[in-house]
């Protein structure tokens, strides 16, 4: 795990997950339920889509569009298990522990959140 500084900077360097911005359908969902349940659904997702040591269809577990989180994955690598290996130094082929998967969900929390920030500003 890394800190969540350092990854953010590194990521913002990235053209691809740059690229990923909290609009639209995903905005409204997020508006509508508030932070507290969407990150609900980010443990849940990521305990059932990333935690097991072979994730079932891994690389190509998590959609592209349809929740804030699906968009905050891409955008942070925390979509599958080599994005996490890469982006994150969590390693492959063993199961998430606890500290692992809330450490998942905190850094999908911190992209949420400044994301809902700036399109906060933007609807002002």
């Amino acid at each position: 795990m890394q800190d969540l500084e350092a990854v953010f900077a590194a990521l913002r360097q990235s053209s691809f997950r740059s690229r990923f911005h909290l609009q639209g359908k995903e905005w409204e969902y997020l508006q509508a339920k508030g932070l507290p349940v969407v990150l609900e659904h980010a443990a849940d997702f990521i305990q059932q889509r990333l935690a097991p040591a072979m994730p079932a269809k891994d690389g190509k577990q998590t959609p592209w569009r349809g929740h804030p989180v699906f968009l905050a994955q891409h955008a942070t690598a925390t979509c599958c298990r080599g994005c996490l290996e890469k982006w994150h130094g969590i390693a492959r082929g063993q199961e998430l522990s606890e500290a692992e998967q809330q450490y998942v969900v905190s850094v999908i929390e911190k992209w949420l959140t400044e994301q809902a920030k700036a399109a906060a500003e933007s609807h002002n």
